[in-house]
């Protein structure tokens, strides 16, 4: 048993511990192509808040990994059309929606890996083409919740722009 907890804590350190690359996952993409306070909009939808941000660009613009990960899911989803979740350092997910095509991404991205294209697969159907990209930290950050709707959640969801780098 103290083994197990030993190996347990040691990959879960190790996992804190990697590097982590920052970048933006469309391809070409600046500030300029999603709206600053997209993140935590209230109302949106059927989720009540909006766990992300939409990255506006042409359908079938290239999108890329932010960071490297595992690959743990890569399909389709009846909200998020065609998506790719990968697992990255610090225990965060990062999921990509709203694709037009998925690229063939193996078990391992890289960043800047190809994940797919823009598109509008999903419940974004009908709207311009985007990449709905959120990033869900594995492990609570207790000093992210706040009195917004659903501010709980946000010691799990983070702000996708804070992470990115131009």
């Amino acid at each position: 048993m103290r083994r197990i907890l030993l190996v347990g804590g040691l990959l879960l350190v190790a996992g804190l511990l990697l590097p982590e690359a920052k970048g933006i996952p469309v391809q070409g993409a600046d500030r300029g192509d999603w709206h600053p306070e997209t993140f935590w909009y209230y109302p949106w939808g059927r989720s009540g808040v909006h766990k992300g941000v939409d990255i506006f660009a042409g359908k079938g613009t290239p999108v890329v990994a932010s960071s490297g990960g595992l690959v743990l899911f890569r399909g389709e989803l009846a909200r998020g059309g065609k998506v790719v979740l990968a697992l990255g350092p610090k225990w965060r997910l990062h999921y990509y929606a709203h694709l037009d095509q998925l690229a063939d991404t193996g078990l391992w991205l890289w960043a800047g890996d190809a994940v797919g294209t823009v598109g509008d697969s999903g419940n974004a159907a009908g709207k311009p083409p985007h990449l709905h990209y959120s990033l869900v930290s594995l492990l609570p950050l207790l000093w992210n919740v706040d009195g917004e709707p659903q501010g709980w959640k946000k010691m799990f969801y983070l702000d996708p722009t804070r992470h990115f780098h131009e």
